[in-house]
């Protein structure tokens, strides 16, 4: 059994800043997620892709933002649970929580946080005959490694974001790149679809649209070619060694919706003031929660950590009044983080 102040259940932008803002105030977290590294969603679907909107950050990608948090946080030394998921949260007499993952760990907790994105994702998957034989080796969900495909010829399967980046980022890589899409219209930025445009007209690339793959097939586990048929009955087959597939998420709330608390539609609930949902000392932030006017940015989730973790505090400690301190000047900020007196004086200077 994991004692600690909170659990938090998310380990995205928002579940990394959230144990910032409790460490600033003295309490220690642990932080659960399915998925086996931190980032949720920015290091999931785009970690390359960059983000204008973080305060004073001009640009940085998903997994830069991610290793920026991770620096931040580092010295409340909060515990990294991860490809492990949430699967129990049970009230205790004492108004505290057990909670249980799906490795059998358990934690008591004086609050939990849910900073889970849009809950539980997989990809949706390729449905074909024979993509099993391939799944393995040629079938791809998500890119780790661009230079995997140089000199491949490639299929990329999706009409959005994901599926029209990666075209522009792998079309000067790979020997070949064919883009199938199941329709004629994107749900990509379109200077993206304009680049695409540009680079198959040139002939730099394949575009096959209204249609979709059926099979794959090849020899010894190795892909060679992907049967593609299209909606005015024609059917052809396409050289391919390697399938990118990005379909989108299919998102789930998981246990999270046995957990007894106002679900909306996917989404959980919360107050303004707090960020409690309905059931008290149950918070939650970020994307996976809603209020009158909520707006689904990183920024906001930030803000929403911010209140939550004074709310937290006040529940922890309800005999005591939470003051307000800034990390610029408080002794006691400086102490939690770590900071020495000569940085601490530099940033008296320049405040």
């Amino acid at each position: 059994m994991i004692n600690t102040d909170v659990v938090i259940v998310g380990a995205g932008p928002c579940g990394l800043f959230q144990v910032f803002e409790l460490g600033l105030l003295g309490l220690r977290a642990e932080v659960v997620d399915s998925i086996r590294h931190p980032g949720g969603q920015c290091t999931e679907l785009y970690p390359d892709k960059p983000i204008y909107d973080i305060p004073a950050v001009p640009v940085c990608t998903g997994q830069e933002l991610t290793d920026l948090l991770l620096k931040q946080i580092e010295p409340f030394n909060a515990g990294m649970h991860l490809g492990e998921e949430v699967t129990v949260v049970q009230r205790q007499p004492d108004e505290s929580f057990l909670v249980e993952t799906s490795a059998g760990k358990q934690f008591n907790a004086k609050a939990v946080v849910i900073a889970a994105g849009v809950g539980s994702f997989q990809p949706r998957p390729l449905r074909a005959d024979g993509v099993e034989e391939f799944e393995a080796g040629s079938v791809h969900y998500r890119v780790r490694d661009p230079q995997q495909f140089a000199g491949k010829r490639i299929a990329i399967l999706g009409g959005g974001d994901s599926a029209l980046d990666w075209v522009l980022e792998l079309v000067n890589i790979a020997a070949r790149v064919t883009l199938i899409h199941r329709r004629d219209e994107y749900r990509a930025m379109p200077v993206s679809i304009e680049k695409m445009r540009t680079l198959a007209a040139a002939g730099k690339m394949d575009v096959i649209e209204s249609a979709k793959v059926t099979a794959l097939s090849g020899e010894g586990g190795q892909l060679k070619a992907l049967t593609v048929d299209s909606k005015d009955g024609s059917s052809q087959d396409v050289e391919a060694e390697q399938v990118l597939v990005f379909f989108g998420l299919a998102p789930k709330l998981g246990p999270i919706a046995d957990w007894g608390l106002d679900i909306n539609r996917k989404t959980i609930n919360v107050d303004t003031e707090k960020f409690e949902t309905s059931q008290p000392g149950i918070y939650a932030v970020g994307d996976i929660n809603y209020y009158p006017g909520k707006k689904k940015l990183i920024l906001c989730g930030f803000h929403e950590a911010a209140l939550a973790a004074f709310a937290i505090k006040q529940r922890i400690e309800p005999d005591k009044k939470v003051h307000l301190q800034y990390t610029t000047t408080s002794p006691v900020m400086h102490e939690r983080l770590g900071v020495t007196d000569e940085h601490a004086e530099e940033g008296d200077a320049s405040s």
